[in-house]
């Protein structure tokens, strides 16, 4: 239980609490006493941290992948790659790279005026489209710098994961029999999965926020519950069960 992969996954399930535990107050508030209303600070403080959360993960899921690429391209040198001193290293950059990707985000939102109503709208929980579109003022600086942090994090992130599986593909098609690629691949699978259930909800979540905002409420908020719901629930059990 000390290989390098139990510690990403020690990480992955601490970022999958976290995101679930920055959120709870306000979506039981909603769905227990259908209470929307929150302060200004307190909503820009869950913002951050639920955004947060999910760059942290997307990181983490970035660094499994390249955990799995160098498990499968040069195993006997797995351990010495992947030492404890440079899974600190790995963890410390992730926290880092959402911490200050992020950190400027509700000091853009204090800047501007807003409407005096403290309703959360779209979803349970405060999400930057949202409380940027409550401005009554211009957002371009707050549209440009989302989709800055969008693309320099989840964006970056996917591709280089990409990149990664198609370095590993190569390696496997390079093994001698069928039967040592079908156990390379399946040292992955579970990743893979990983991954798709983080990005899928993420992007269809932020496409709906860009071009479905003439759908129903209720498309919005089951897509939201989605995001939260999914990943912290089946990441679990996707690496249980293939344990």
């Amino acid at each position: 239980m000390h290989q390098p992969m139990y510690y990403f996954l020690s990480m992955l399930a601490l970022t999958d609490v976290g995101l679930t535990l920055s959120t709870m107050p306000t979506t039981l508030a909603v769905l227990w006493f259908d209470h929307r209303l929150i302060a200004f600070n307190a909503c820009l403080v869950q913002m951050f941290f639920l955004h947060s959360f999910s760059v942290v993960e997307s990181s983490v899921l970035l660094a499994m992948s390249f955990d799995r690429f160098v498990a499968i391209s040069n195993p006997l040198h797995y351990a010495a790659v992947l030492t404890n001193n440079v899974i600190i290293r790995i963890g410390l950059a992730v926290v880092a790279r959402a911490t200050f990707s992020l950190f400027p985000l509700p000091f853009l939102l204090k800047r501007l005026n807003f409407c005096p109503n403290k309703i959360l709208l779209s979803h349970s929980f405060c999400f930057h489209p949202d409380i940027m579109r409550r401005a009554c003022a211009d957002i371009t600086i707050n549209i440009c710098y989302g989709l800055f942090v969008v693309v320099s994090t989840g964006g970056i992130d996917s591709l280089l994961i990409i990149l990664s599986y198609t370095l590993i593909l190569c390696t496997v098609l390079g093994l001698a029999s069928p039967r040592e690629r079908i156990r390379a691949l399946n040292t992955c699978v579970s990743h893979i999965l990983a991954v798709f259930v983080f990005f899928i909800p993420g992007i269809t979540m932020s496409m709906i926020h860009r071009f479905g905002r003439h759908l129903p409420h209720i498309v919005h908020a089951l897509v939201a519950y989605v995001y939260l719901m999914v990943p912290p629930v089946l990441n679990p059990i996707i690496y249980s069960v293939k344990s």
